[in-house]
This record gives C-alpha cells, sequence and structure tokens, in this order.
C-alpha cells in the first residue's frame, strides 16, 4: 500500500466546533441577543442542518434579524477562518509524515472561501502536498471522485491505496472505504450508536498519526 494519507478538515485537522462556539458568542454580542442565544446556536447546530443558509434562515427568523439569511451566511464565511485553529503539534506532525515519505492531502466538504480561508489561514496550505474542496470540485464526500482528485493533486493515485482520516462515518469513512482506503475514524462522541466499520477507531487526530507511523513497522 503506498504513503497515501488523506485528512477531513472540520473538527479532524482543526477544531471546528471550538471556532463556532467563539463566533456564536461574537454573533449574540453583535445583535444584542442573551446568552441562551448561544446555547440555541450551539444546538441548532449540533443538529447537522444540510446546509448553512437553512441554518441561518433559522437564526433569522428565531431572532427577527433585518440581515437575509445569504448575508448571515456570508458573514459567517468571511469570520471563520479567523476563528479556527490548527494545533502546532498537528501541524508537527504532518510534517513528521512527509518527511518519511508519505503524501498527504485534505479532502473537505463545504464553500470554497470558507474551506479555503481555513486551510490557508491556519498553515495547513504549507502542510500538505493538496487538498480537494467540494465547494471548488462541484462533488461532495462521501463520492469517490473528491478523494481521487485529492490524490491526485498529492502526486498519488487512489488506486495504490492509502488511508483515509475523519469524524465523519458516512463522509469520511465511508467515503474513504468507497475508494479503497483504509480509515481511521475520529470518535468525537457525536454519532452515538451510529454503526461503523472503520479499520480503526481514536479520539484525536494526533492518535490517527500513530497509527499511520505504525503502518510502516
Amino acid at each position: 500500500m503506498q504513503r497515501l494519507a488523506l485528512f477531513d478538515l472540520d473538527n479532524t485537522l482543526i477544531d471546528l466546533d471550538a471556532a463556532f462556539l467563539l463566533w456564536a458568542e461574537e454573533f449574540a454580542e453583535e445583535h444584542r441577543l442573551s446568552r441562551k442565544a448561544v446555547d440555541y446556536l450551539v444546538k441548532l447546530d449540533r443538529n447537522g442542518l444540510p446546509h448553512r443558509e437553512l441554518f441561518f434562515a433559522k437564526v433569522r427568523e428565531r431572532f427577527k434579524l433585518s440581515a437575509s439569511a445569504v448575508d448571515l451566511w456570508a458573514a459567517y464565511r468571511r469570520r471563520m477562518p479567523h476563528l479556527v485553529e490548527c494545533r502546532p503539534e498537528v501541524i508537527a506532525a504532518l510534517a513528521e509524515l512527509r518527511a518519511f515519505g508519505w503524501r498527504v492531502g485534505i479532502v473537505t466538504n463545504g464553500t470554497a472561501d470558507n474551506q479555503l480561508g481555513k486551510i490557508q489561514r491556519t498553515g495547513l496550505a504549507d502542510a500538505v502536498d493538496g487538498y480537494a474542496l467540494s465547494g471548488v470540485e462541484g462533488i461532495r464526500k462521501p463520492d469517490v471522485g473528491l478523494f481521487e482528485i485529492a490524490a491526485r493533486r498529492c502526486g498519488a493515485d487512489i488506486a495504490g491505496g492509502g488511508w483515509m482520516v475523519g469524524d465523519h462515518p458516512i463522509a469520511d469513512i465511508g467515503g474513504g472505504q468507497a475508494a479503497g482506503l483504509r480509515t481511521v475514524w475520529i470518535n468525537r462522541g457525536t454519532w452515538t450508536g451510529h454503526e461503523h466499520s472503520s479499520d480503526h477507531v481514536v479520539t484525536d487526530v494526533a492518535y490517527a498519526m500513530d497509527i499511520l507511523h505504525a503502518a510502516l513497522d
């Protein structure tokens, strides 16, 4: 099996939940909303709405905001790349993988401006060999095509196998397996009772890096 490691972005390489909470607190302050509004925003986010435009339509209606849902969503996309962080030890671990001959890439769903902004501002753009964004390519995980594009951007052929690491049991694990990759599921406790068939289960991406290194032995 070739040394190809593909990673999800949100809640895998970066802690999107922590960044979302910061955004929710800022949003509540900006619109003079109560602490209960922050709790509502977080709960609504955790419900996993299929699209942020629907999320902001509900937020606009709930708090009777004058701005349109489209404008609220656009403001969110502009702000979020400034709130996310990638831990230094994660950047270092990616560098170590590449030093050992791994091709490392990112496969992520989301709008082009938001996801690319996160990758660039966190330093991940320089820490990986390539990335594939659904908002650019017009296809979404678990579509195998997005994994194929990411592999090519890393100078690899998905047919040679490799690994996919992510927190979503369908988009990341199911999609990775459909692409012929071995998988590591990052279990953040948000998919309780959900069936999965990943090769490994960890609670943090750092442990996934350890598994990849062990795969060389």
